[in-house]
């Protein structure tokens, strides 16, 4: 398995395997129906090169999971911060460390690129996705609003 950026330049293949890819994240978040734009939404994304993606690539050059992550900049901290906003991974490639390699990948890329810090939601109750993210040093935000999802951040040297 290897950790690859896709950008609008990426191969079609590549490319199209991660608007899939893509759709099947939307599907498990119960968001059907509107497949086509959600193709178009992420290739406006590489196009305008406003977000970053990776896809895990296996032995035989399938993507078989994906992570986008938005930066953003705050005037007054004088920070970068990154919101790891989409992270899936196929069912057949669950349970073989392709996540926890895509967000260890993140986390590096944020480190080089100066973040101060890494934030994302997840459902509440998805508890593989949350154990991974712990392990991984993220630590719950403390803004538990008792919703549907919670956050956790991670900054370098803390986790």
């Amino acid at each position: 398995m290897q950790v690859i950026a896709v950008t609008a330049g990426s191969d079609e293949a590549v490319r199209s395997q991660v608007g899939e890819l893509f759709v099947a994240y939307r599907a498990f978040y119960g968001r059907r129906g509107d497949e086509d734009d959600a193709r178009a939404f992420l290739r406006r994304r590489l196009e305008r090169a406003d977000s970053l993606v990776w896809a895990a690539v296996d032995d035989d050059g399938q993507a078989v999971a994906f992570t986008q992550v938005y930066p953003g900049h705050s005037s007054v901290r004088l920070r970068t911060t990154w919101t790891l906003n989409d992270l899936f991974v196929s069912p057949h490639a669950r349970g073989t460390g392709t996540g926890a390699a895509l967000v260890r990948h993140v986390l590096s890329e944020a480190v080089a690129a100066g973040a101060h810090e890494v934030r994302l939601e997840t459902q509440r109750g998805n508890t593989r996705a949350r154990a991974l993210y712990e392990r991984l040093g993220f630590v719950l935000d403390g803004r538990d609003e008792g919703g549907e999802f919670v956050g956790y951040g991670w900054e370098p040297g803390c986790g």
